[in-house]
């Protein structure tokens, strides 16, 4: 059982850090969906003065007007010394220049200038990497931002979506060469998609690093709220009004044992007389090497419930129920980790870690 007010710290780093940060992917309606800007205003003051301080944004969200809005906010409330702002790059601002995406130098630089500048802030508390682009070396991505963490322009590094090998080598670069390492991963994790579990959670352990995940809620997916009857997606919200988009986040209102996972949700949410989007959100903020947990909303309504999840504690029995129902299909090294291959390796006597 937690509340807003009990802070975790960032990886290895004295940067303490509410249970919940704000995601304000929602922050603006420029893209169809999403708040205007008065209610986008009352959900941070909400999120403010129930002890909340992170909130997340990226300078493609809502072109822009996220950090703008966040930058607005901050200032009007006179808190920018108690919040902890993240903000990402990699996108493409500009899809005609082949230097204004990526995770490279230039952009780098360009993208985080613009994002100060909409923010009204001269540095950034933590700054992600948003998406592993495949081309720019590790080394001149941590060699950046490293140096962006010397010249004050930002405090923390995270990486976002990036593959586990990925994580480790720009942190085996980071402690050879004395750069700043990386404090936190941000990846997809909810009860329908664990396979983080894999590698990047034991490397995160390993390296000292926090895990902040991202739709927990699995993009709407278990709230419960929708249901499919002869192949139609029935119930109202973003969701179905963005269905057809063709984000691959969508795809998990095609797969049948989501469905199946749905139903043992639902049903053990009735038994703790709570909300199934309560209980997936508090399953996911007790998963070993969460520092925070990424939430969004576009009324206060569902940034209470949302803060809710961290009222209560699951009991032992129901935790095996889900754990059981959103196991991960198994791999080829899954054998290789079993009880009977571990007493193969290590014989009979018992090793504690």
């Amino acid at each position: 059982m937690r509340s807003m007010n009990e802070y975790r710290l960032l990886g290895k780093t004295g940067l303490r850090v509410s249970p919940l940060a704000l995601g304000t992917m929602t922050f603006g309606s420029d893209w169809g969906w999403g708040a205007d800007k008065d209610t986008c205003r009352t959900i941070f003051s909400h999120y403010v003065n129930t002890g909340g301080n992170l909130v997340d944004s990226a300078d493609l969200y809502t072109g822009g007007r996220s950090e703008e809005f966040l930058g607005e906010f901050i200032r009007e409330l006179g808190v920018r010394e108690r919040i902890v702002i993240a903000s990402k790059y990699s996108f493409s601002a500009d899809p005609s220049n082949p230097n204004a995406g990526g995770n490279g130098r230039k952009n780098l630089r360009r993208a985080l200038e613009g994002s100060l500048k909409r923010l009204k802030t001269e540095y950034i508390d933590l700054y992600f990497v948003h998406a592993y682009d495949s081309l720019t070396p590790v080394e001149e991505v941590m060699s950046t931002l490293n140096d962006m963490v010397r010249e004050g322009k930002i405090l923390h590094i995270g990486l976002s979506d990036v593959p586990a090998w990925y994580a480790a080598r720009a942190q085996t670069i980071a402690e050879a060469r004395h750069y700043e390492g990386v404090s936190v991963l941000q990846l997809e994790y909810s009860l329908i998609a664990r396979n983080l579990e894999r590698e990047h959670q034991p490397l995160a352990r390993e390296l000292g690093i926090g895990i902040m995940p991202w739709s927990p809620l699995a993009g709407g997916f278990l709230t419960g709220k929708y249901t499919k009857k002869n192949g139609q997606l029935l119930g109202s919200g973003r969701v179905k009004t963005t269905f057809n988009s063709g984000n691959p986040v969508f795809d998990k209102f095609d797969t049948p044992k989501n469905w199946d996972l749905l139903a043992v949700l639902i049903e053990v949410a009735q038994e703790l007389g709570k909300t199934p989007a309560e209980v997936a959100l508090n399953w996911v903020v007790n998963r070993p090497q969460v520092a925070t947990t990424l939430t969004a909303a576009t009324q206060v309504s569902q940034l209470e419930l949302n803060m809710a999840a961290l009222s209560f504690d699951i009991p032992e029995s129901l935790q095996a129920k889900l754990d059981a129902a959103s196991a991960p299909e198994p791999n080829e090294l899954d054998h290789f980790f079993s009880a009977g291959m571990r007493a193969m390796l290590n014989g009979s006597s018992q090793v504690l870690r």
